[in-house]
């Protein structure tokens, strides 16, 4: 292991709309203490993998609207390290770029890609795994992502397929399967095969540039330079983008408590829940007859509840919402007709 060599890109440029309205275009969930431990998503996030490289091996890359944000919220940070972008285009993009920087400054470097939106619940186990992960990345030509056996059938997050082929305890993946359908969400977690997608990747600088080379020939030009242009990327994932097409993708399986705080009903399952499974975030809430409901709301505001079964009830500032906890879509519908009706004003 080169401890020197290990690096870190944390994503913090999304606009968490699934979690309106909590989450704001001005104020994304990724900046916002969700637990009430006096540290945002981001911090949490930071604090986690500073335990695992270099404090001056950590990359952000954000939004330009944010970048004042994540500077002030981790003034560790050196100001290089932050990685704005004028347009999002997705991971794809904002990976190849920061690959690009990293590989300026050292060519041998070994990357983990990280969501921050991340609730990570056994730290040790975690930075143990990763350290693994990074190990196996720094010693082989393999995009490595971090897979989680399934607790529940989730239809809200990606699958990986295992097969046979197995080095240094790492799997081959065999294929990549979208937010299922709930049937075949019910099959997988019967099965030992399928696992979900954590999202956080590690692989060499060597191995993700010859891909990108390989699989997205014509983003290249425009990240690999001093100057990016985003407008002009494609907006796609890496997933879809990479890992979907390469050959030489493996999985780690891990087990460290892992939660995507993707969607309310993410944030729900991994909350703790009274007899009646309900949650409510901040214990600000008074829940009579009620069963599958999750509230959130500020501090100093209380919410009294009846009769609700599977809901949402949700504020804040000057937005209310109420409605079905696990309709994503129906959310991003709310969002867009009230951006329609009133502007930006309450998104």
């Amino acid at each position: 292991m080169h401890y020197c060599n290990y690096y870190c890109i944390i994503m913090a440029g999304g606009a968490g709309r699934r979690f309106w309205p909590y989450s704001r275009k001005t104020l994304p969930k990724q900046f916002l203490d969700f637990f009430g431990t006096g540290q945002t998503l981001l911090q949490q996030t930071f604090e986690r993998y500073r335990q695992i490289v270099p404090l001056e091996n950590i990359y952000i890359t954000t939004h330009t609207d944010y970048k004042e944000l994540v500077r002030d919220m981790l003034p560790e940070v050196d100001d290089a390290h932050i990685i704005a972008e004028e347009e999002r285009r997705n991971t794809a993009p904002s990976i190849a770029y920061a690959s690009h920087v990293i590989e300026q400054v050292n060519p041998h470097a070994t990357v983990v890609v990280a969501p921050c939106d991340h609730l990570i619940l056994k730290t040790e186990e975690f930075k143990e795994a990763i350290l693994k992960g990074l190990g196996f990345a720094e010693r082989n030509d393999k995009l490595l992502t971090i897979g989680i056996k399934p607790s529940r059938p989730e239809t809200g997050y990606g699958y990986i397929q295992i097969d046979d082929e197995e080095k240094e305890g790492f799997f081959k993946v065999k294929t990549f399967i979208e937010k299922p359908a709930r049937e075949f969400a019910e099959i997988f977690i019967q099965s030992d095969e399928f696992f979900w997608n954590s999202g956080i990747f590690i692989w060499n600088l060597h191995t993700i540039k010859k891909a990108f080379h390989e699989y997205m020939a014509e983003i290249c030009p425009r990240v690999d330079c001093d100057v990016p242009d985003f407008t002009s990327c494609p907006n796609i994932s890496i997933d879809y983008s990479i890992m979907e097409k390469a050959d030489n993708v493996y999985v780690q399986l891990c087990d460290f408590g892992w939660a995507d705080l993707g969607t309310w009903e993410s944030l729900y399952e991994a909350l703790p829940k009274d007899k009646a499974r309900n949650v409510a975030v901040n214990d600000n809430a008074l829940l009579y007859n009620c069963k599958d409901t999750i509230v959130s709301l500020p501090e100093g505001k209380l919410a009294v509840v009846q009769g609700l079964e599977g809901y949402l009830v949700a504020m804040r500032n000057d937005v209310v919402l109420v409605c079905k906890k696990d309709d994503q879509n129906a959310i991003r519908k709310f969002v867009n007709d009230v951006e329609m009706k009133f502007g930006e004003k309450f998104s």
